[in-house]
């Protein structure tokens, strides 16, 4: 018995030893950190944070390689909670939700043949890139359905996949399944400052319209008769739609399919109507605003691409203030078209929507007179923006001013610069000048500044050597002369303290030996600009390195290129058009606008990115896009048509005066929205086909 006893005890003793030893050996230390990270997070194993599964999540959190907002299925509480043990502030973040870009699914669009193969999109994709005739067409099987874990897909009638916007969570599964590329994560930001790219299913009236409105998607809405959601994907896009509805030239109707078959849509009185209709109604319908990020914009001029840009500004969370030198906004708007064409109660109405989404303005503040660019940048704004016109503007609203106000002291068109000679009043050009022209003039004015005591002058220009005028391909000759001549080049910077400029940015086409431009820096005291305006500059604050420090009082700046990202010429710099085919005011209003939106896009991206990144595969300027050229099983349908006032001045229009240009009454809108084919890139409804289910957010 005490043998027995003592065999066990002698047992137990050797199994501890070996337990404690296998302990040490094989012991795994717990971050305590992780443990309470992964208690935060809900567990669900989705995959959406881009980690396997919510142990790796918690791991990759505590290491600081990715944010502790990353779990798309907790929300705000899961991120507050993780915040708090990292001990991090964690603000809202904006909602991101599934959208995808096809419109018609395998059975209403054309087909190249007949699938039967397997009931996956990645193995139907293999088979010539799917059964559509369509590049970009959804397979139509649903793969981007089985990998949602939340239940917020389904395939539609149309073998589409159809989002429940109140169960999707932006985990980025669908994007990962989708083969084809037409699944997306958007949200109301991606949308304000997206571009419609190749690769998109896109109308002809979509990529004709100069300020990029989903036409299909408000016609659909004014076809269910919800006018004010109609409103809203004209706002995404364009915040004067009232404006537009009076005096936009509409070339969306001329690229409207249905031309094809008889007349092109009446789009812009749809959305004239929609628009009359909120007037009507005395109210504004207001679409996303993110919350505010605490920057404050100083937008130096109020027509129609200030406007804009303010109003997508204070759309995505920016505080911004518009100085006009006119007594009231509008600028052209206001005091160039004729009331007749654009009547003022118009304007102001659509004015007043853009303040309420919190614009704030001041009006009879020149610059020049009142203010100057360092002046708001001391004063607290973050950026400032020159959005005051060209100089089509220029020559009607200030007739009487003989030169221009430059935001910088030492930076002025070619046009001020002649003309301050002509009236003998020459401008202190300073020690160093460069001149942005590529013509015989270019080399008058470097003359006349090295006449005014200029030791050095820089002539620069994106042109060729062999493509200037004869007098200036003298290099050596005009070197001698302090006069440099800078080929195949661009100012894509100035920069400067408080009121003067000091310093460009040179860059030259030639690349560097590791694949980027060659850029210089160049010390200036004088810029004259060929152009007859100031482009759409944007300031920002530059940082002061410690030996450079600026004196108490004074304000170190910096431009931003802001169009570079956006393709369809060869133009770089500060000094490129904003867009193809806009040089000056004498362009539509409504490209203004699509100038606004752009220049909002690069501040915001500016301000949250640090980089303004390019924009690829713009449809506007694609080379080709599919479209087709004949369309059948369209049964013709008269175009609807205003009501004729007659002599008595009645008019059977219910929301507009009858001195006012009519627009279409609620019934013949109606039938006009009918018209609408719902084209997609070469899809289009056809007689029997049902309405596709659009996915508008």
């Amino acid at each position: 018995m005490l043998a027995a006893a003592s065999l066990l005890l002698l047992l137990g003793l050797s199994a501890s030893i070996v337990l404690a030893i296998a302990s040490r050996a094989f012991y795994v230390w717990e971050d305590p950190k992780v443990l309470a990270i992964t208690d935060s997070l809900p567990g669900a194993n989705c995959g959406g944070c881009g980690q396997a599964g919510c142990a790796a999540a918690a791991e990759a959190i505590a290491a600081n390689s990715i944010p502790v907002n990353v779990c798309v299925v907790g929300g705000m509480e899961t991120a507050m909670a993780v915040g708090e043990i990292m001990g991090q502030k964690v603000e809202a973040r904006e909602p991101e939700f599934h959208w995808t870009s096809c419109t018609y699914g395998v059975g209403e669009a054309d087909p190249v043949y007949t699938y039967n193969g397997a009931t996956d999109c990645q193995a139907a994709v293999l088979l010539y890139g799917g059964s559509k005739v369509c590049p970009i067409g959804c397979i139509g099987l649903g793969s981007c359905v089985k990998s949602c874990q939340f239940g917020a897909l389904k395939m539609g009638d149309h073998n589409l996949p159809v989002v429940d916007f109140d169960l999707c969570v932006g985990c980025g599964a669908c994007v990962d399944a989708c083969p084809k590329g037409i699944v997306a994560l958007t949200s109301a930001t991606r949308r304000i400052v997206g571009e419609y790219t190749s690769d998109e299913c896109t109308a002809p009236c979509q990529r004709a319209c100069p300020t990029g409105i989903d036409i299909p998607g408000y016609i659909h809405e004014i076809q269910n008769g919800d006018y004010e959601e109609a409103l809203r994907i004209i706002k995404e896009k364009c915040p004067l739609p009232l404006v537009c509805g009076y005096i936009c030239p509409a070339p969306c109707e001329l690229n409207c399919r249905r031309n094809l078959a008889d007349e092109g849509v009446a789009i812009d009185p749809l959305k004239r109507f929609v628009a009359d209709y909120e007037q009507a109604t005395g109210k504004h319908v207001k679409p996303y605003k993110a919350s505010d990020n605490g920057r404050r914009i100083a937008l130096v001029g109020g027509g129609a691409e200030g406007l804009t840009a303010a109003y997508y500004l204070a759309r995505l969370g920016y505080q911004p203030t518009i100085f006009e030198s006119k007594p009231e906004l509008g600028g052209i708007l206001r005091y160039v078209i004729a009331g007749d064409r654009l009547p003022m109660d118009v304007l102001d109405h659509d004015i007043e929507g853009i303040l309420d989404m919190g614009v704030a303005s001041k009006t009879g503040m020149e610059m020049g007179r009142d203010f100057s660019v360092p002046d708001l940048l001391k004063d607290g704004y973050d950026a400032v923006m020159l959005t005051a016109g060209g100089f089509d503007s220029r020559k009607v609203l200030q007739p009487d001013q003989h030169g221009f106000a430059s935001p910088v002291s030492g930076f002025m068109t070619m046009l001020d610069f002649l003309g301050a000679l002509a009236r003998n009043a020459p401008p202190d050009v300073g020690r160093r000048v460069v001149v942005l022209h590529a013509g015989p003039k270019a080399l008058v004015v470097a003359r006349k500044c090295r006449d005014m005591g200029a030791e050095a002058v820089t002539i620069v220009t994106r042109a060729h050597l062999e493509d200037l005028p004869p007098e200036l391909t003298h290099v050596k000759k005009l070197a001698a002369q302090g006069i440099d001549v800078r080929t195949e080049t661009a100012v894509t910077a100035v920069g400067g303290v408080s009121g003067r400029i000091g310093r460009l940015a040179l860059e030259r086409k030639a690349l560097t030996d590791e694949g980027l431009p060659e850029v210089d820096i160049l010390d200036a005291d004088t810029l004259i600009a060929s152009a007859a305006r100031f482009p759409e500059l944007v300031f920002v604050k530059a940082e002061a390195e410690a030996e450079d420090a600026d004196p108490e009082g004074e304000v170190k700046w910096q431009t931003v290129e802001t169009f570079r990202t956006f393709q369809g010429s060869a133009e770089t710099g500060i000094f490129a058009p904003p867009e193809p085919g806009r040089v000056s005011d004498a362009s539509a209003v409504v490209k203004a606008i699509l100038s606004g939106r752009r220049l909002a896009r690069a501040v915001h991206q500016h301000f949250s990115d640090g980089l303004i990144t390019p924009v690829a595969d713009l449809a506007c300027v694609a080379e080709h896009i599919p479209d087709v050229t004949h369309i059948h099983d369209v049964p013709p349908a008269e175009r609807a048509r205003p009501e004729v006032l007659d002599v008595e001045g009645d008019a059977k229009r219910s929301w507009v005066s009858p001195d006012i240009l009519p627009g279409l009454d609620e019934a013949a809108v109606r039938r006009e929205a009918d018209r609408c084919l719902q084209c997609g890139l070469i899809c289009y409804r056809k007689t029997g086909k049902k309405e596709p289910e659009l996915n508008h957010a």
